[in-house]
């Protein structure tokens, strides 16, 4: 049967009709992912409020700090861990497209051009040199007796048929790791964001720390010049002039630690929150607040909340990243199966460039290829079982990420459940010992006691106040890791409580 240049498109159409025919009932090889049914207990979302999205939460907000609150702002826009993930989270989003991009033919366009010098020997040359003489000692164009040219415009079309779901399993593998990449994104934001509360609180409880060894520093260096003049007009002995002294440089010793790990912790929070390295000189952070006023929510969730294994973005990495080992089983598998490409090609040629584009230059040419391993040394095979243990290693990965998410979740609230109460004891500690400390004063004075029991009431208060700002500052921490281990925090209304030590 003859075939003009005028039955190219119906013969086009019957090829990509037969290609979409394929397609429609092509399958997936493969298992389908379904998510691990695990052995989890039976949950009553007790959590004394609803449990909101860490999406769309800034748990932060729950101290009611506005100096935190610019902290974790800038730590959002400038940090340099969160922008490697927001980074990831793009090249994913790429990936995603090259692997779509798959699934659709490719089409292009060529233009060859070619002058090809001819031995006289040969048949050609022999045809040339016959034409030459027969057209004169020009030849023909684009032909010569020397050799001849060559011009070729043509635009490509080709297509691999997704017969058995390869490429939909690779375009599923793709956005698989997208989902774990922006799972992994939320996974870093939510622990800088964590570890710049944390750094905040450290700097603040270094405050009051230091405010408390400065109040303490003060009065001793008053007891020192004071028992310096009694030393000199001979009403005290100089063991007690001594012992005073040796218990002021204690607390400037003190005072000098406490300062230095300050700064650090300055400098630290600083390269959270992405700062310059000539900002983290000069920085200093801002103190709105005491660490004694910082609002803490007044009630913690009492149960775990419904939706903990969606919330957490840890679990929902794992189960990203088992998703695309799934997916890459049935691309492993598809290997063994056949492969079934379609081709075509429309153009012009031509041994003239001006007669390139003129009629009865046009070509084409349209097929079809099939290929199917018979023998490769068992490379498919084993692809196949590296596929499907990968899968094993992943999922059990996947199954102590859930692990991880209950015993954190169930660690934190019984240690802010404790550490609540241990700061009530020390308030009621320090209440107890600083009324002591005025009686006992009351006491010297009058010469009931001795200035080795005033100076062991002292060190005693002060270590007091020092355990009750570090028990203050372990309470925030606590908070915080039951906002990180929920997920991203809770919506808990406008309840809070202000903890204080007077």
């Amino acid at each position: 049967m003859k075939v003009t240049i005028s039955d190219l498109p119906t013969m086009v159409y019957r090829w990509w009709c037969f290609a979409l025919v394929f397609i429609a009932n092509g399958c997936s090889i493969g298992p389908d992912y379904r998510r691990p049914k695990l052995d989890l207990p039976t949950i009553v979302d007790g959590c004394g409020g609803k449990i909101d999205e860490f999406a769309c939460a800034k748990w932060w907000t729950t101290f009611r700090d506005p100096t935190l609150n610019k902290l974790e702002d800038m730590a959002l826009k400038k940090n340099a861990d969160i922008r490697q993930a927001i980074a990831n989270v793009e090249e994913a989003m790429a990936a995603v497209g090259m692997a779509m991009s798959d699934l659709l033919p490719s089409i292009a366009l060529k233009g060859d051009g070619s002058e090809t010098g001819l031995s006289r020997k040969s048949v050609i040359g022999q045809l040339g040199q016959a034409r030459a003489g027969t057209q004169g000692a020009g030849g023909t164009q684009g032909f010569s007796s020397n050799g001849y040219e060559s011009y070729i415009a043509k635009s490509l079309v080709a297509y691999e048929i997704d017969l058995f779901g390869k490429y939909r399993r690779s375009s599923e593998a793709a956005r698989a790791i997208l989902l774990a990449s922006s799972a992994a994104k939320n996974v870093v934001t939510l622990t800088v964001t964590a570890e710049v509360a944390k750094a905040y609180f450290a700097v603040r409880a270094l405050d009051a720390k230091l405010a408390i060894a400065r109040r303490t520093l003060k009065t001793r260096q008053e007891s020192y010049e004071m028992y310096k003049s009694r030393l000199t007009n001979g009403y005290c002995t100089e063991f007690d002039c001594l012992r005073v002294e040796a218990d002021m440089r204690s607390i400037k010793a003190m005072v000098l630690d406490l300062e230095c790990a300050l700064e650090k912790a300055e400098t630290a929070l600083s390269v959270l929150i992405g700062c310059g390295p000539r900002e983290i000189v000069v920085r200093k952070t801002t103190r709105s607040s005491s660490l004694e006023s910082l609002g803490v929510p007044s009630d913690i969730p009492s149960g775990l909340p419904s939706d903990l294994l969606s919330r957490r973005p840890d679990v929902l990495q794992a189960e990203g990243m088992l998703m695309e080992a799934s997916a890459r089983i049935g691309v492993a598998e598809s290997a063994h199966l056949p492969s079934i490409s379609l081709t075509g090609m429309f153009g012009f040629e031509s041994l003239s460039l001006k007669e390139l584009f003129s009629n009865g230059s046009d070509t084409w040419n349209v097929g079809a290829s099939i290929s199917l391993p018979i023998f490769n040394g068992g490379k498919i095979m084993f692809g196949s079982k590296a596929a499907r243990a990968r899968y094993k290693r992943i999922r059990a990965a996947y199954e102590k990420s859930v692990q991880i998410a209950f015993k954190e979740v169930l660690d934190t609230l019984i240690s802010n459940r404790k550490i609540r109460e241990m700061v009530g004891s020390r308030i009621a500690q320090v209440n107890a010992l600083r009324k002591g400390y005025l009686l006992a004063r009351k006491q010297k004075e009058v010469g009931l006691i001795g200035l080795l029991d005033l100076l062991d009431v002292e060190r005693g208060l002060l270590a007091a106040e020092m355990d009750l700002a570090g028990a203050l500052q372990n309470q925030l921490n606590a908070t915080v890791d039951l906002c990180k281990a929920l997920g991203g925090g809770w919506v808990y209304g406008k309840r809070t409580r202000r903890v204080s030590n007077k």
